[in-house]
């Protein structure tokens, strides 16, 4: 395994120039450079539209390329060593709040369990609703910029009842429309009473005397730090449950196909899934939320089958499948991948 190097984009670098159909690439003084360089660089596929492309220079660094694209946003491409490295750092923070989950759905039912829609009662079905609908936090400035929403910022008319179920639906980031199902009665029967307090506006308030207050993104992550750990934000929410949604749809395709090919159908399919719950794409879910372990033990034979075979059955009402020893599962298979 190469020794990585921090790449340093304020200094000089390689550069690319369109030539005909495609491009050359140059030396920081302007002159063609080697035939590695210039092999190397076009292997990272550095997208056509991005301008002021900065290559770097050494094939260890860290940061291999940046442009900006064309809404003028500085990009990045990274050494995969570096990607693999930090994906794995992620995951791994993402293993150690999935740990501590079951002590937050405690004091989230303890709260809900209060009469009044005070201030903890609120948070606690807010922290409930990122845990079973995979919500976004939301960002008031975002929603007013882009007209997108995310938990924070649902407004009273975007939730529905019936049949003991809330559903919400809504226009999320990127401008993908959500349909949410909740099923949890202590948090169908809050969100009731949020509804009726507050019409067409924003969903999400708590009465603190002697006003009311609306429920902000901070206060959520904060709640999450306190009781979780300090690194942890809502985002680890989705990354975990893609993870065990992953893990399960594979645990639930065997037997697994008998070819390499057969069992890479199985892996996109599932990831399609995942991706379809949470609202991203596929290549998106890949990417950024589904443990990579997961997916290369079931290419090497294993699954949380092998260590758990009832899914769904024992997880409390109003939960999904994916919830308790679905979860325990996928822990004890990943801690064992170290």
């Amino acid at each position: 395994m190469a020794r990585l190097r921090r790449s340093r984009p304020d200094r000089p670098g390689l550069g690319r120039v369109r030539c005909g159909r495609g491009f050359r690439f140059t030396g920081p003084d302007g002159a063609a450079v080697s035939a590695d360089d210039a092999e190397r660089a076009r292997a990272l596929a550095i997208p056509p539209a991005w301008r002021d492309v900065w290559i770097c220079p050494w094939p260890n660094g860290h940061i291999q390329a940046t442009g900006v694209d064309d809404a003028g946003r500085l990009q990045y491409l990274y050494h995969d060593q570096w990607r693999d490295e930090q994906d794995r750092l992620k995951h791994d923070h993402v293993l150690d709040v999935a740990e501590r989950l079951p002590a937050l759905r405690e004091w989230a039912d303890q709260a809900m369990d209060t009469r009044g829609l005070n201030r903890d009662r609120v948070l606690a079905v807010a922290l409930r609703l990122l845990d079973l609908g995979l919500f976004r936090v939301g960002e008031a400035q975002y929603a007013r910029d882009h007209g997108t929403r995310g938990l924070t910022t649902l407004t009273g008319d975007q939730v529905r009842f019936g049949q003991g179920r809330a559903v919400f639906r809504y226009t999320g980031k990127g401008g993908v429309e959500h349909e949410q199902e909740i099923a949890d009665p202590h948090v169908v029967k809050a969100l009731k009473e949020l509804k009726r307090r507050s019409g067409r506006e924003r969903l999400l308030r708590y009465y603190e005397a002697p006003d009311w207050h609306l429920l902000t993104a901070a206060e959520i992550n904060a709640r999450l730090k306190e009781l979780v750990g300090p690194q942890t934000t809502a985002k680890d929410f989705r990354t975990w449950h893609a993870t065990v949604l992953a893990a399960v749809g594979l645990a639930v395709s065997e037997p697994a196909p008998a070819t390499a090919a057969g069992r890479r159908r199985a892996v996109a399919r599932v990831v399609a899934e995942a991706a379809e719950y949470l609202g991203n794409t596929p290549a998106v879910c890949r990417a950024s939320y589904i443990d990579r372990r997961v997916v290369d033990r079931y290419l090497n034979g294993e699954t949380i089958a092998l260590r758990f075979g009832e899914l769904g059955r024992t997880t409390p009402p109003g939960n999904p499948a994916t919830h308790g020893h679905a979860e325990r599962a996928v822990l004890r298979m990943l801690r064992g991948s170290d």
